[in-house]
């Protein structure tokens, strides 16, 4: 087995556990910390790729074939449906949208796992 398949593994593996983690759970409000050690980790990991194998690859991979651009477009849309949840919530705890849309923008799910982890802490700050 490859170091990237133990990766790609190791990615369905995490997933396939917070899913679980979220049909099980009943908190009323996500876990601050975890979501930013996630944007953390994953910032790093995305440091690590981009020091390694430079940004081009990106590009590449994304406007090669049909299948990158589904994968393009299916990274789109995620986004865009998480942010179609997150954003109201985080209005109402009077986040700063517009700059934290143009940092998910700039660095998709990074930027997504440090705003909800924003959202999460401002949310259990005015509940608790």
């Amino acid at each position: 087995m490859t170091p990237y398949v133990i990766l790609f593994l190791a990615g369905l593996v995490g997933v396939m556990a917070a899913l679980a983690h979220i049909l099980t759970a009943r908190a009323e409000t996500g876990n601050p910390l975890l979501a930013a050690l996630l944007a953390a980790g994953f910032g790093f990991f995305t440091a690590v790729t981009i020091a390694r194998d430079g940004v081009m690859p990106v590009w590449v991979n994304h406007t090669s074939n049909l299948w990158g651009i589904q994968v393009w477009w299916d990274l789109l849309f995620a986004l865009g449906i998480a942010c179609f949840f997150v954003v109201p919530r985080a209005r109402a705890q009077g986040m700063a949208v517009p700059l934290w849309l143009l940092f998910v923008a700039a660095t998709a799910s990074i930027g997504l796992l440090a705003m909800v982890a924003r959202l999460f802490w401002l949310e259990r700050r005015t509940t608790g």
